[in-house]
């Protein structure tokens, strides 16, 4: 399955966490408004990045880290998530397969944490680079 990625790069999975209550479609709903999938600074192609399964993770928000985490510790490794949703869709050039999240969400904190107009984001992998992101209020 390795064989056929051309790239990683950081995905922000970002959620409306007010939409995941419930019902039908609460994760496409909650997940697919304007501007919520940010990805990059850049591609990096797969021949520099060796091992997909040892990649350091981090997540600030306004300075303070949130998430840390390593690719090795994913439920299921990136050539088995590649594998598997192939079975059930033509991957093509140019798709994205998101992988998930290192511990520490907002929403799993106590007290909760959600993001709000001016906080800003910072987003690390090891090889990939620095994502920056400034929240803005829907208009």
């Amino acid at each position: 399955a390795l064989d056929h990625v051309a790239g990683y790069c950081i995905g922000n999975d970002v959620s409306e966490r007010s939409m995941q209550k419930g019902g039908p479609g609460e994760w496409i709903k909650a997940k697919s408004y304007d501007t919520f999938g940010p990805l990059g600074p850049w591609l990096v192609t797969a021949d520099e990045i060796p091992d997909p399964q040892n990649l350091d993770l981090t997540t600030d928000l306004n300075g303070d880290r949130m998430q840390t985490g390593n690719t090795s510790t994913m439920i299921f490794t990136v050539a088995e998530l590649v594998s598997y949703i192939s079975t059930y869709m033509t991957l093509r050039p140019g798709d994205v397969v998101v992988t998930g999240t290192p511990p520490g969400v907002g929403m799993a904190r106590n007290p909760r944490v959600f993001l709000k107009p001016g906080d800003e984001l910072v987003l690390r992998v090891a090889g990939l680079g620095e994502q920056h992101t400034t929240v803005i209020a829907e208009t």
